[in-house]
């Protein structure tokens, strides 16, 4: 996997105010799942069947194959999981990694939109994400939950408006990680290629909820189209307006 740790030669001129404060959330919700405990997680992270049948599903559920999936009491009505889910996550380096795509690549899409409009797009995107895995599977009891969705949606106005952008990243060669830059079209193009792979794996394996490793890859792509889908609409203006190409900044590092 390519690993993107900054940008380069282009810096933001506007403080993207949004994605510090959705950085913000998603670690402040992530400190109360670690205080709150598998209840919290269970009752408001998205559970397919309840989003579908419009109902609260209050105590764990036995599924054959599967086990005892944990289920609690959710928020009033249930379909706010579709949010609250958004700034939630699995685990320490879940939320880093979803976090890091957030901060290199968020802040320029916010520019380019505006920041009540960024913040419009970023939900809009984690929505329909949630709404693609509940597509392939409405009656599934297995919770998900995470910003990727949303955070594919980003890359993928990214990818539509600044893919010439050099992106800083670590290459994999053998057992070394090597320091280069790749164009957005490189390496937002690797990523949802990965995504269009790993769920083809799955539905192939006709076994999409397990194969996977338990990441909705199906999301991801839903988000990622959605953002490609309306970065045109939610562009204020001509982006180059906001951005500079100092020659000077070109070892911006984690998104500066």
């Amino acid at each position: 996997m390519l690993l993107p740790i900054g940008r380069d030669n282009h810096r933001i001129r506007a403080t993207p105010a949004i994605v510090y404060l959705l950085l913000l959330a998603n670690v402040g919700v992530f400190f109360i799942e670690l205080l709150a405990g598998e209840s919290f997680i269970a009752g408001y992270a998205v559970v397919p069947y309840e989003i579908t049948h419009g109902v609260d599903l209050m105590r764990p559920v036995f599924v054959h194959g599967l086990g005892l999936i944990p289920q609690a009491p959710g928020p009033t009505p249930i379909y706010l999981t579709l949010i609250t889910a958004m700034f939630m996550h699995g685990g320490l380096l879940h939320l880093a990694g979803n976090m890091l795509y957030l901060w290199i690549f968020g802040g320029e899409i916010e520019t380019a939109f505006g920041h009540l409009r960024f913040l419009v797009f970023y939900l809009l995107c984690g929505i329909t994400a949630s709404f693609a895995q509940i597509w392939a599977d409405p009656a599934s009891l297995i919770p998900s939950l995470g910003a990727s969705g949303a955070i594919a949606g980003v890359l993928g106005a990214y990818l539509l408006l600044f893919p010439l952008n050099l992106i800083r990243v670590l290459l994999p060669v053998g057992w070394v990680l090597v320091p280069v830059r790749l164009p957005a079209l490189v390496c937002i193009g690797f990523w949802i290629v990965f995504q269009f792979f790993d769920e083809f794996m799955a539905i192939t394996e006709h076994n999409a909820q397990t194969s996977n490793g338990g990441i909705a890859y199906l999301a991801h792509i839903g988000g990622f189209i959605t953002g490609m889908l309306l970065a045109g609409f939610f562009r204020r203006d001509e982006p180059t307006k906001y951005f500079s190409n100092d020659e000077s900044h070109s070892s911006s590092s984690l998104g500066e």
